[in-house]
């Protein structure tokens, strides 16, 4: 189903793949791969509404498909949803509400709103005792003159494979908020 220890690891990238600031790009929008930079899989957009994670020998994982500007589904290759995520409230990248395979609430978020790092908890983090951090998502800029975007994504090892997929899909919505097809160099 995906290249081997995909959704095994612990720790993933997604970004921009690096390309010439001089000629027009037409590669996949993001990359995955690991922290060595063994590339994984693509994700490619079709078009405004969704997106399709692939293996990087081209065997279908999951698409994202955009619902509005803020609610996202993850359907796998026979079209049952496998996950979805959301945001709300005025700051779209603030927290993200995920729902995996089987129902489990999770929530991507944003620990003020110019932290580069993102907390996976199953409860809000401003709404008690602090959360146990199920995984860590952490964004910089690889080439600053294009404004690349590269995230770290960290998942606790009890995290199931579906629950990883899910985590990962996340990962390609928050860039999608952050930094929409066709938009300029700045994220939100």
């Amino acid at each position: 189903m995906t290249e081997p220890g995909l959704f095994e690891l612990e720790s993933v990238v997604v970004g921009q793949p690096k390309r010439s600031r001089w000629r027009r790009y037409v590669g996949p929008a993001l990359a995955v791969s690991t922290v060595e930079g063994t590339p994984l899989a693509w994700v490619t957009f079709t078009d405004d509404t969704y997106c399709v994670l692939m293996t990087t020998s081209g065997e279908f994982i999951v698409r994202i498909e955009q619902f509005g500007p803020v609610e996202f589904r993850f359907t796998d290759a026979a079209d049952r949803e496998v996950g979805a995520a959301g945001a709300s409230g005025l700051v779209k990248t603030r927290q993200l509400s995920l729902r995996t395979e089987q129902g489990r609430q999770l929530l991507l978020t944003r620990l003020g709103l110019v932290a580069v790092e993102w907390h996976l908890t199953e409860t809000d983090p401003e709404g008690g005792p602090t959360p146990e951090v199920l995984g860590r998502v952490t964004v910089s800029t690889i080439d600053s003159w294009i404004g690349l975007q590269q995230y770290v994504v960290e998942m606790a090892p009890r995290l199931d494979t579906s629950e990883r997929r899910t985590v990962v899909a996340s990962v390609v919505c928050l860039h999608q908020l952050r930094r929409p097809p066709g938009a300029g160099a700045s994220p939100a």
